[in-house]
């Protein structure tokens, strides 16, 4: 390959994280906006509970009911490759499964998604603790449901409170 065109490939790739960079902060820009009008409507009316998500090691909020991205169910077990079903899949009739993961949009404390990565674990900012995974791409949840582009929490890694 000729430095004339490796330089114009690395240019490419420089204008297209720049473009990826530009939409994480449009989109932080628009959540911050989203908190803010839900903020002054919550002091207005908060008569209603509201169920948030924090990390199980360190108690930092890192969610809230309205960050959460609702999926249709899948079909189980049934949605996964042959070989990862479990051999009692096709013996019983399906039962609904319950998801063992929420996905959210993306939030400012992402550190990995604001570096424009296309796929990374998602830590806490308060103890590092992994809580999740995200993919641009898209992930398969545990229900069998695909959901693109998927930003993981693991229940278990975290606790469910009501304010």
């Amino acid at each position: 390959m000729t430095r004339s065109r490796v330089e114009m490939n690395l240019n490419f790739c420089k204008s297209e994280l720049n473009a990826v960079n530009t939409c994480i902060n449009q989109i932080s820009f628009d959540y911050s906006i989203q908190m803010a009008e839900a903020s002054s409507s919550r002091t207005e009316a908060t008569t209603k509970s509201q169920l948030i998500y924090r990390c199980k090691k360190c108690r930092r909020i890192v969610a809230s009911e309205e960050n959460i991205v609702s999926h249709e169910r899948g079909k189980g077990e049934l949605s996964f490759k042959w070989k990862k079903r479990s051999s009692e899949a096709w013996e019983a009739e399906p039962q609904p499964v319950d998801c063992t993961s929420i996905f959210v949009e993306p939030m400012k404390w992402m550190e990995a998604v604001q570096e424009g990565n296309v796929g990374d674990k998602l830590l806490c900012m308060g103890c590092n603790a992994r809580l999740g995974n995200f993919n641009w791409a898209g992930m398969q949840c545990s229900c069998g449901a695909w959901i693109n582009p998927a930003f993981q929490l693991h229940k278990s890694r975290l606790d469910e409170c009501y304010m």
